[in-house]
Parts: C-alpha cells; sequence; structure tokens
C-alpha cells in the first residue's frame, strides 16, 4: 500500500460519500445478530457501526493509525485496531468479513487474499466493494496529460492503485480457495463537494503519485489536470468523480 496521510476528519467531511456509498454493499453482508465480522479497512468506523447495529459482534481494522484513532473516538463501544490488511493474525474467528473502497490500494493482493481465506471460519463469507477496471480514468489520464503538459511524466507515479476486471479478480480468489457467488462491475458517477472537490479529491486520493516532485510542481500539475477535466466533469457547480467499483460476494467452502 502506498504511504498515504489520512486526514480523517476531512476524510469524514469531504469525502463522506465513501460511507454512504459504502452502506449499499451492507445488503449483500446481510449481517446476523451474534456473528463474528471483521471489517477490513474500517477507516472512522461508520459502517462497523452499522454492522454492530444488527447485533454483530465487529472489529475494524485499517493500517492508518489516523483513521483507527477516529474510530475510537466515534464509537468506543467498538473494537478497532491498526492491522495491515497483508498482515492480518487470524484464523478462522470471523463469520464474514467486510471491505469497502479499501482493496484497491493493496498491492501485495496474493497476501491479502491468503489472509482473508484464513481469517474465516469454513462456509465464512467475504463481501468487498472498490475500484474496478476503468475507476477514474478520466483522473488518472488528466494527470499522466498535465505530467506530460509540464515535462514531468518521468517523475510522477501512476501505477499504485489496483482496479482489477471481474475475471482477473475471481481468478485470484479461486485459486486461494474463494467460491465466488456474485461479481459484479458497475459505473458509479459520484458527485464531489464544492468547487474545490476535484482539487481535493487528487489532493488527498492520488497524493503518492507526486511524491517524487517539489511542492510546487505538484501544484502546478494538480491544477492543470483540475482544468483539463473542468469542460467534462464539472457541471452546474458540481463536480463528478467517474467512479467504476467491482463488488465481490465469495465464500470459503
Amino acid at each position: 500500500m502506498p504511504e498515504i496521510h489520512w486526514d480523517s476528519n476531512l476524510y469524514d467531511k469531504q469525502h463522506q460519500f465513501v460511507s454512504d456509498y459504502g452502506a449499499d454493499v451492507l445488503q449483500w453482508l446481510a449481517p446476523k445478530a451474534g456473528e463474528n465480522i471483521l471489517d477490513v479497512g474500517c477507516g472512522t468506523g461508520q459502517l462497523a457501526s452499522q454492522i454492530a447495529e444488527s447485533g454483530a459482534n465487529v472489529l475494524g481494522t485499517d493500517a492508518s493509525a489516523e483513521m483507527v484513532a477516529t474510530a475510537n473516538a466515534n464509537y468506543p463501544d467498538l473494537n478497532f485496531e491498526v492491522i495491515d490488511a497483508t498482515k492480518l493474525p487470524y484464523n478462522e474467528q470471523f463469520d464474514a468479513i467486510f471491505s469497502n473502497a479499501t482493496f484497491h490500494w493493496i498491492e501485495n493482493q496474493t497476501a491479502l487474499i491468503e489472509g482473508l481465506f484464513k481469517s474465516l471460519k469454513p462456509g465464512g463469507r467475504l463481501i468487498a466493494e472498490f475500484g474496478g477496471k476503468g475507476n477514474v480514468k478520466s483522473i488518472t489520464d488528466a494527470i499522466a496529460t498535465a505530467a506530460k503538459n509540464l515535462s514531468l511524466a518521468d517523475r510522477v507515479i501512476n501505477n499504485f492503485w489496483f482496479f482489477p476486471s471481474i475475471s482477473t479478480y475471481t481468478s485470484l480468489l479461486e485459486k486461494q480457495g474463494f467460491e465466488v457467488e456474485q461479481a459484479w462491475l458497475f459505473d458509479r458517477p459520484t458527485k464531489l463537494v464544492g468547487e474545490q472537490g476535484m482539487y481535493i479529491w487528487i489532493d488527498q486520493f492520488a497524493q503518492h503519485a507526486f511524491k517524487n516532485l517539489e511542492t510546487d510542481e505538484a501544484e502546478a500539475l494538480k491544477s492543470l489536470a483540475v482544468e483539463i477535466l473542468k469542460p467534462n466533469y464539472f457541471k452546474n457547480g458540481e463536480w463528478t468523480a467517474d467512479y467504476r467499483r467491482l463488488r465481490i460476494k465469495a465464500w470459503k467452502k
């Protein structure tokens, strides 16, 4: 996973859509009272709290200490731990694993999926949604074009997200032993908050792309990328990001 500084307060204020859309994924999870459920990439804990309302026992994990600190402060009755998703230490402890908007950040998918499989009880289920093939392509293309125009292309990182196709990801899961019941790749145009919404999105979610640049170079590149996107993605005072999501339901048979 790239080194990203997560501002948990800004995340909740500016990117509330992550949790809002994640609530829809909970229908696939259908948590039951008494189940033990692991939320991988729990962020600030909003979805873990919703899962707990079913009566399930929830443990939330996230690689960001700041996110986990906010989750613990927001939901002191729930359990949250700082754990890298590629180093899950559990052995057949959970009836279900839930994850929203996390897997596309993880480079070592083999270690992730092995840990997920090991953590589930036999008959346990995995419900996950994350960026799929073609996700935010307009934004990544705009960053690449801006970098080329500013003669910075050789120093910009553009391959740190993992946006797989249905076939790619189901193959990875099946190789580990999962049985995939459902896999859905779909467009989800997503509104961003405020006139500066696209700049803030790039600054937060794509910050790793600019790690090799000086501050003034990064700012120039982000500003130019926003201008490139504006004609097609800023309408009536609102920004839209071209999200494309992959939703998975799989079982440990």
